[in-house]
């Protein structure tokens, strides 16, 4: 049954150390800041993070990063003129990092979701992000072998969730929610507001609920639901 609460550290509990979390966002759209933060205070540790970027100001993920909670980041996008907090772990040699061109990332990710055990891709042959990697032509065109990233839970932010868990999302924010929520075990999310079953139509659903384990409600906690409006 889906948990639907206001309480973001029931949200997270039992996230364990050395879990493998995705999280949304594409920079801070769609970012689950709030779940975010209530990791930190959780205090799992270990984590390998899988997001398109490596986190941004002090906020966020980089809040976690900054927390020393990371031992891998899985991402596309790691050096933006913001992202400094990841600068200097790893710099430091206090991060691991895997770059994963961006759509390779999402297809790994849905690949996951959708039980494919690994596929051909053609991004990335012939550069250092094919080094050691498994390779074929097909067609007279050269590929490297993908695997699918799964996760032990993701993170994620809707616009909307229903009683049953079903989201939808707002613009550029839907971002990689919707394949994470598929290729995790636990899928979290924080929404703006959780309407009735019933209320949205169900023809414009993204995510459905078969997918969602527990969703917080950001209308019910003030602070958060005024930073969200």
């Amino acid at each position: 049954m889906i948990l639907i609460t206001d309480d973001a550290l029931q949200a997270v509990a039992g996230i364990q150390d050395g879990a493998t979390v995705l999280v949304g966002g594409f920079g801070m759209a769609g970012m689950p800041t709030t779940l975010i933060d209530a990791l930190i205070i959780q205090g799992a540790t270990d984590l390998t993070i899988v997001s398109n970027n490596a986190g941004n100001g002090d906020t966020g993920l980089a809040a976690l990063l900054r927390a020393g909670r990371v031992r891998r980041i899985i991402c596309s996008f790691p050096r933006q003129s913001d992202s400094y907090v990841f600068d200097g772990l790893y710099r430091a040699g206090k991060i691991d990092l895997e770059v994963v061109p961006q759509g390779n990332l999402a297809e790994r990710m849905r690949a996951a979701g959708a039980g494919i055990g690994a596929f051909f891709c053609p991004t990335g042959f012939g550069t250092e992000l094919a080094a050691g990697r498994e390779t074929r032509t097909i067609d007279g065109r050269n590929y490297v072998l993908e695997y699918p990233i799964r996760g032990d839970v993701a993170l994620i932010a809707a616009h909307r969730s229903d009683r049953m868990g079903n989201l939808v999302y707002r613009k550029t924010a839907r971002n990689f929610g919707p394949v994470m929520a598929t290729a995790a075990g636990l899928t979290i999310v924080e929404v703006g507001a959780v309407v009735e079953t019933g209320d949205i139509d169900p023809e414009v659903v993204v995510t459905p609920s078969i997918y969602v384990d527990r969703v917080l409600d950001l209308s019910a906690i003030p602070a958060a639901a005024a930073e969200a409006s």
